[in-house]
């Protein structure tokens, strides 16, 4: 009788939907305790970048995101699922985030209050602070995060009057069009500073910048610039090729030594760059370089070293040039396919990127010297990481180190571009030759069976 009932096949389905049944609710119990995703997607376009799970992990309160949104939008349809899924990418790393929908046509007196010019915009509010945003990507929204993340007044000035880079100037030789801008987007005030006119450096600024100038500096000038060294404050010093104009105390003063000479990379020839570039590939350990893995590219590099101080303690960013040679030729001799000349070189590698820190008054100062202005120029900037590194080195001199990462990136672009020719090849293939081949083969199916 056991056996009949075992062997009935209504028992064995019932076992088998029970089993399944089972499984299935298993299953559903491990997913909702351990969930797991992966995109599978070309670009990624249901995953935030690593620069924007690391800004969510320094927003330590809840943020919040109010959308004035229609129920429906004449271009974009239901613009409120469209934001909604969007931040839910951001809601999956800070479940935190807290989004209201307000409608613009049912709450105008609130809408007029909060200023809203668009459909769609988005008040974005943290720690007392808030920003809008009109723009719906993940760089956008990221970098009003990092901008609400800083915990005070960030400004950054640049020596100038000496026919120095600008940090907001559009010259190809300049730095704003990249690098400035960035900054910005990171919640940095940038302003100039004229030492000639100005009493001293002021003290409420958080990164001194100077690059090369190209006429000397007053005594007095200079006078400050040490002044404002003795009293702790943070610099960032791009050193290009050439004469110091005067600036020859300030390194003293840091205990900065710079040789003469130019730095040449054979790695920089093997990528197809001028024979005068040098390439970051590799970067000692420190909060600046903190997972830090993009080539950096220095044209004309000059090398640092240093002399021993008690007081500062000193870091090696960057060496480069490990196959290579630092030159005294002069530059335009150097051109084409250059080739170690032991009269005037000196084998490598070469430091061309070093932090330097000290305590002074109970504060950490924090100084940053590069043997390199170009490379976050307006011409250079955009090869490889040079703007992430740059503005790493800005994070880390204003004491924002919980800030440093790679920058956001923009989307890329996924659309598809065709020429005429390709397309007409794709129209025939879909609208001529399938219809023929299939065709074909019914006609060889239907004369098979025939004979």
């Amino acid at each position: 009788m056991l056996n009949k009932i075992m062997n009935s096949i209504a028992l064995r389905n019932l076992l088998f939907v029970l089993l399944l049944l089972g499984i299935a609710v298993g299953l559903g119990y491990a997913a909702s305790r351990h969930p797991l995703q992966r995109d599978i997607t070309f670009n990624a376009s249901n995953s935030l970048e690593p620069a924007s799970i690391n800004a969510l992990n320094q927003l330590q309160g809840p943020v919040n995101i109010t959308v004035y949104a229609t129920l429906q939008d004449a271009r974009l349809g239901d613009i409120r699922k469209v934001i909604r899924d969007f931040l839910s990418l951001y809601q999956r790393y800070k479940p935190d985030i807290k989004l209201v929908f307000i409608d613009p046509e049912k709450e105008p007196a609130r809408t007029r209050a909060a200023r809203i010019q668009l459909n769609g915009e988005m008040v974005i509010e943290y720690a007392g602070r808030s920003e809008h945003l009109t723009l719906i990507n993940e760089q956008t929204l990221t970098s009003t995060l990092m901008r609400l993340a800083h915990s005070r007044d960030q400004t950054v000035m640049y020596l100038d009057g000496h026919g120095e880079r600008k940090l907001d100037g559009r010259a190809n030789h300049d730095l704003g069009l990249l690098f400035g801008a960035k900054l910005k987007e990171n919640g940095f005030k940038l302003n100039s500073l004229n030492l000639a006119i100005a009493q001293d450096v002021p003290s409420n600024i958080r990164v001194l910048v100077i690059t090369q100038p190209q006429v000397d500096l007053m005594a007095g000038e200079i006078d400050k610039l040490l002044h404002f060294i003795d009293r702790g404050g943070n610099l960032l010093w791009l050193v290009d090729a050439g004469p110091l104009h005067g600036l020859e105390r300030l390194a003293e003063k840091i205990g900065l030594q710079l040789p003469a000479g130019i730095v040449i990379d054979p790695a920089a020839a093997d990528m197809n760059a001028p024979a005068t570039w040098s390439l970051g590939t590799s970067y000692v350990p420190h909060a600046i370089t903190s997972n830090f893995n993009l080539i950096t590219a220095y044209p004309s590099a000059r090398p640092l070293t240093w002399a021993e101080n008690p007081d500062w303690q000193h870091h090696i960013l960057l060496e480069v040039a490990t196959r290579g040679w630092i030159s005294q030729r002069d530059i335009n001799a150097l051109s084409g396919s250059p080739a170690f000349d032991k009269q005037h070189d000196s084998k490598g590698p070469a430091v061309i990127a070093l932090a330097l820190n000290r305590n002074i008054n109970d504060v950490e100062q924090r100084i940053v010297a590069v043997g390199n202005g170009a490379f976050l120029s307006n011409t250079f900037a955009g090869n490889g990481g040079n703007v992430d590194l740059g503005v790493n080195m800005i994070n880390w001199l204003a004491n924002d180190d919980t800030l440093i990462s790679l920058q956001p990136r923009a989307a890329r672009d996924s659309s598809i571009i065709l020429s005429r020719t390709q397309l007409t090849a794709i129209s025939s293939g879909l609208l001529l030759i399938l219809p023929l081949l299939l065709a074909g083969v019914g006609t060889a199916i239907w004369w098979r069976r025939r004979a």
